[in-house]
């Protein structure tokens, strides 16, 4: 059965960068839409970005648009999320998720199954 794992999470400084994974081995992650979403402390979780199953379309929420990029290893078993110019508010727990149903592009609001999720924090 299908597992997705986050991996990359930590802390980092206000304007420093993390990059996040994805991970299903051994399975594969080609083909899949896969969506990212974080959630804060008594906040409702939301989605950052996602990337298509073909890797042709990729969204990003505004408040992470022209800081975070979604990408697809070369071996397309891994999706990463580079975060640069932190700010405290991304702070969150940071999951991925498979997205069903979206082909031909992905979504920021559909997810079908869900990592166990990453911390990351941004403070000084």
């Amino acid at each position: 059965q299908l597992q997705l794992v986050e991996f990359g999470g930590g802390l980092a400084q206000p304007g420093g960068s993390l990059r996040l994974s994805c991970d299903a081995s051994p399975y594969t992650l080609e083909r899949l839409a896969i969506g990212w979403f974080r959630q804060a402390p008594g906040k409702e979780r939301e989605g950052v970005s996602c990337i298509s199953g073909d890797d042709l379309y990729s969204a990003y929420a505004p408040s992470v648009e022209g800081r975070f990029t979604v990408s697809r290893g070369h071996a397309k078993d891994t999706v990463y999320l580079q975060m640069n110019s932190l700010k405290p508010e991304d702070s969150g727990i940071y999951y991925c998720a498979t997205q069903a149903g979206v082909a031909p592009r992905c979504s920021l609001s559909t997810a079908s199954l869900y990592g166990q999720g990453t911390q990351v924090t941004v403070s000084s």
